[in-house]
């Protein structure tokens, strides 16, 4: 018989949710957060219900402007842009250095919100925030030859964001754009976060960086945050659609622009003989049930290769832990080592749900299903937003699941017999972040890699977004505007020579680093 759970005492939404209005008060206020624009909090805007993806109790929602309200705080960014591109190098370093210091005195509380906001495990959600503050600490430490030569740009920096990294990719970008010199603009992302936002936020204006957090839908405050003449560059991590219509927006006024936009990212399987090795990967794989912009849910396999894969893959798969990621069996034991938790809502979890189904109606073979029997959940807990590991071999082309990123623990196979049909299966949805190749042979990964549409192609080893100097950026589809990651992150948010031309995709070229 399995144990019975319980919540760990102390980690309850309620215990979060106080303890932040005793770290900031001023930036919550009873069961509500507010917006940060003109360097002050406001109880403006439509605060919208809001439930936790980790069991469906309700937490604090995005407190969502509307369109003029939005310029209002842009037109405010701008004036502190102004002011704040004058202020010496040494004075703002200590100011984000300050933050980061805040940050890391809070980084159990941060890490919880993160917990109870994106149903992120306890291992990941820390991660997440000691990513963001080691990142951005590398930054301060090396920042002046990065600023040799450049200057800020001629209006603040404009951030709409994907939920699921709040910590190491939002909070992280708008740090260093304000170490550069910038004004910062924020949207909180709607699906989850901004109460984790809200408070890495008010620490950072404590300190008396130039930080603009507002809630909204993203149609509404397009035109303001994108649009708005007093932007100096949009800065977009999120889905295709929204990114094409932004991309399209920043192309028209010639804006500077870093829009980075999923892909199907691929493992792909050819002459390979080290099995063990795969199997030792395939769990972390699965971190965060595949939620990043760097998963892989589409392995590409030679099929003389598929019964040794198979034998790696199915074990790994099989030891998979999901569940609630604050359920402990003692009050004292530690908080449980869980790969993934649910996903992002109720709603995606059906969505995709959904789409195995027809997937599976379709054609495509369930090589494995998971359940959530096996998961660690409390008594009577709402699991509606918990999906457990799937498997298919064969998506049809009709399926989402062909060509595009499930964004949620779905790994699809397709089966392969030439070179030439590896890599169109690899390079299925027109541009990636990242791709792996898994072969014996380095001739033939040499050969091979260079024609895969990914920015980072690892050899036998999964490639991440990376940290601190390491560059980072997509092909294709996946990526408009400028590169980022270490020299080239303050490069795309700071004027350099005349003339310049960032490593990036342009409308009208495209560079590499």
């Amino acid at each position: 018989m399995a144990p019975t759970l319980t919540l760990k005492p102390g980690t309850a939404w309620t215990d979060a949710w106080q303890r932040c209005a005793a770290v900031a008060p001023e930036a919550f206020r009873d069961d509500r957060v507010l917006n940060l624009w003109a360097a002050r909090w406001h109880a403006d805007g439509r605060a919208l219900p809001a439930t936790s993806p980790v069991d469906q109790s309700p937490i604090a929602g995005p407190p969502r402007l509307d369109t003029t309200a939005a310029r209002q705080a842009v037109r405010a960014s701008l004036d502190q842009h102004r002011a704040w591109r004058h202020i010496p190098l040494p004075e703002r370093r200590a100011r984000v250095a300050a933050t980061l210091d805040a940050l890391a005195e809070h980084r159990e509380l941060l890490a919880l919100l993160l917990v109870w906001e994106i149903g992120k495990p306890w291992r990941l959600a820390q991660a997440d925030v000691d990513r963001a503050i080691d990142g951005v600490r590398w930054y301060v430490e090396g920042i002046e030859p990065m600023l040799d030569g450049r200057s800020p740009l001629g209006g603040p920096v404009s951030n709409i964001a994907s939920w699921n990294y709040p910590m190491s990719v939002l909070v992280h970008a708008m740090l260093v754009q304000a170490l550069a010199g910038n004004a910062v603009i924020a949207k909180a992302p709607t699906d989850g976060g901004v109460a984790c936002l809200t408070l890495a936020c008010a620490l950072a204006v404590r300190e008396g960086v130039p930080l603009t957090l507002v809630s909204g839908s993203g149609g509404e405050l397009l035109e303001a945050l994108v649009r708005s003449p007093e932007i100096g560059c949009v800065s977009f991590v999120g889905g295709r659609d929204t990114g094409a219509r932004i991309a399209t927006a920043v192309a028209d006024l010639g804006k500077r622009h870093i829009l980075e936009q999923e892909g199907l990212n691929t493992w792909g399987v050819w002459n390979y003989t080290d099995f063990s090795a795969l199997t030792a990967v395939i769990p972390k794989l699965f971190d965060y049930g595949k939620q990043r912009c760097t998963a892989y849910p589409r392995f590409v396999v030679q099929r003389e290769c598929f019964a040794d894969f198979l034998a790696a893959y199915l074990p790994a798969v099989r030891s998979i832990r999901t569940g609630h990621p604050l359920a402990v069996e003692h009050p004292d034991d530690p908080l449980p080592a869980l790969d993934f938790g649910p996903l992002i809502n109720a709603a995606k979890a059906k969505e995709l749900g959904d789409q195995v189904a027809e997937a599976i109606d379709r054609g495509a073979v369930p090589l494995h299903r998971g359940t959530l029997a096996d998961g660690r959940f409390l008594p009577g807990q709402d699991t509606s937003a918990y999906l457990p590991p799937v498997t298919l071999l064969g998506p049809p082309p009709s399926s989402p699941l062909h060509h595009a990123e499930p964004f949620g623990p779905v790994d699809t196979i397709v089966l392969v017999d030439t070179e030439a049909e590896l890599l169109a299966a690899m390079n299925a949805s027109g541009g990636a972040l990242v791709a792996t190749l898994s072969t014996d042979d380095p001739a033939t990964f040499r050969r091979l890699a260079p024609q895969i549409r990914a920015f980072k192609t690892g050899h036998n080893k999964p490639r991440s977004r990376g940290d601190r100097d390491e560059l980072f950026g997509g092909f294709g589809a996946s990526w408009r505007g400028a590169f980022v990651g270490g020299e080239l992150l303050v490069r795309a948010v700071t004027e350099g020579p005349a003339g310049e031309r960032l490593p990036g995709n342009f409308p009208d070229y495209q560079l590499n680093a």
